[in-house]
């Protein structure tokens, strides 16, 4: 999403639960890539963090209904299995949409157990307009930079400075990708992906998507169930509200792990200084956001930008220690450099945050209405807002140009399949970015899908972060498919993972594998 700070993760209870397999013809490891593998030419690409990563690029039609005509670039990257099991591609998506999958793969490969990865080829790719993919997109750099005007319309003035700055940014898009435009949506990369499968050589891939990317899986096998060997899904969104409800959805929510932050700062009072009573605590931060609001910190956050820095808070409790430091800083001393830094650190945009931003936009844009009536975004904001203030108008301006977006919208795509060998899901109750019901909701829609829920969990983006016991799940499933059963809601539960500590204690540095899969899933999910 944005540059990340390193952060804790803790141990987890495990609650365990029956396993069943998964059939014979689904779980048998494949053969090795045919010939058409050759169509992939991959080349040492590797980093500190992952040395045996691999690149290679991929032509895709810009349009799959002229396979012919124009020709996009897609980049991809890869850790080679190294075991004698093969067990095929194992095709990785942090989110976004928008999000780069090439350093993820990295991450993934290295965050399974080693035995596990050494049996996949652990393909990222950067989807259709993302990254290293060409074209890319950017269709107005610097469309965040600060100051921003205020996100909360309370005068007819902010709100027209804000409208006319979405519909700047649609215009913008409008002008410099008018024929990429009505391709860049969910399905055209879902057929990307099978592009990628056919130049893998392999009959069937294994899909492992975060956040969008549980959506991206869920539209791929519904479009070619028989191509899916395995399917993990983690923080899922709920595909019934594709996009404009999901993102009202998400406003109560973030206003709950916003809440949830002030109760942890009112529980280290020693350490902040802020006081023990969280509503007090809340409402020196609608102070702090007032104050901002006229005076700019460093002529760089104001209201807007202080929203973006708390934000990714919502996201990942592990930033908590931070932010409650820049909050104290600010409240207590007058110091506003703390909270700088942090809006340097977790809230700017930068010119690949320009490039998600686009993609983000373009695709959900695309891939479904939006009302066109701004009375009707004034009307459902304004009633969220007088419920959950922290993030619904900051988000409100952050699709806004969907209102106005110049090119005709899709059809959400109805995933619900029954076509599917068993599919292992995972959500935390308490994400703010993809909220509980999404989980529930796919786990219904895939027929013989098994859900593992983090029970207390708040944030997004679960597995491969330190909790035993969902990473138990996923390697299991993984190793040779098997699901749990426990019937009901939810086939698993797992405790959540602790909450952090100040900064000042030894287990806020004890391990960065949190932190690291934040700083890698897409763009507001």
């Amino acid at each position: 999403m944005r540059k990340r700070a390193a952060v804790l993760c803790g141990a987890a209870v495990v609650v365990a639960g029956t396993f069943t397999a998964v059939p014979a013809d689904a779980s048998a490891p494949q053969s090795v890539p045919t010939a058409s593998a050759a169509r992939l030419t991959w080349k040492k690409c590797g980093t500190a963090d992952y040395p045996t990563l691999q690149c290679a690029s991929l032509k895709v039609p810009l349009d799959h209904a002229n396979p012919r005509g124009r020709q996009i670039t897609l980049a991809l990257s890869r850790v080679p299995h190294t075991a004698k099991t093969f067990q095929g591609p194992l095709l990785v998506n942090p989110g976004g949409p928008g999000g780069s999958g090439l350093t993820f793969a990295g991450f993934i490969a290295s965050g399974l157990p080693k035995a596990v990865a050494a049996q996949y080829d652990v393909i990222g790719f950067d989807p259709r307009g993302v990254g290293r993919s060409t074209p890319a997109l950017n269709c107005k750099p610097g469309h965040f930079d600060p100051v921003r005007p205020d996100s909360v319309p309370s005068s007819p003035a902010i709100e027209k400075a804000n409208l006319e700055r979405a519909k700047s940014f649609a215009a913008a898009c409008g002008r410099k990708y008018a024929s990429v435009l009505p391709h860049i949506d969910t399905i055209s990369a879902v057929r990307d992906m099978d592009a990628i499968r056919r130049a893998l050589g392999a009959q069937r891939i294994n899909y492992f998507g975060y956040s969008y990317g549980t959506y991206l899986g869920a539209v791929y096998a519904k479009l070619f169930p028989h191509q899916v060997r395995r399917l993990v899904l983690d923080s899922i969104v709920d595909p019934t509200g594709v996009w404009y409800d999901d993102n009202l959805a998400q406003d109560h929510a973030f206003n709950d792990r916003h809440r949830a932050l002030m109760a942890w700062i009112a529980k280290y009072d020693a350490t902040y200084r802020l006081g023990t009573d969280p509503e007090r605590i809340e409402a020196k931060w609608y102070a702090m956001r007032a104050a901002l609001a006229k005076k700019p910190a460093d002529g760089k956050v104001g209201a807007s930008e202080l929203e973006d820095t708390f934000i990714p808070g919502g996201y990942y409790n592990g930033y908590w220690p931070y932010l409650a430091e820049a909050f104290a800083a600010y409240v207590n001393k007058k110091n506003a450099d703390p909270l700088v830094e942090a809006y340097e650190n977790f809230g700017a945009v930068d010119a690949s945050g320009d490039n998600g931003y686009s993609v983000y936009t373009s695709v959900q844009c695309r891939d479904a209405s939006w009302p066109r009536d701004w009375r009707q975004w004034q009307k459902d904001n304004w009633d969220v807002y007088e419920q959950a203030p922290f993030m619904t108008w900051n988000n409100a301006w952050y699709n806004a140009p969907c209102a106005f977006w110049p090119t005709r919208s899709l059809s959400p795509v109805n995933v619900a399949n029954g076509k599917l060998p068993p599919a292992l899901l995972f959500q935390a109750t308490n994400d703010a970015a993809t909220p509980y019901q999404g989980g529930v909701t796919v786990h219904r829609l895939l027929a013989d899908s098994s859900l593992v829920v983090e029970r207390g969990g708040g944030n997004h983006g679960i597995t491969l972060s330190g909790n035993t016991c969902l990473d138990k799940y996923l390697t299991a499933y993984l190793t040779d498919g098997k699901v749990p059963r426990g019937g009901g809601e939810a086939d698993a539960v797992c405790a959540a993972l602790p909450d952090p500590k100040p900064l000042a204690s030894k287990a806020a540095s004890t391990s960065s594998r949190g932190a690291a899969l934040h700083g890698l899933l897409g763009a507001r999910g």
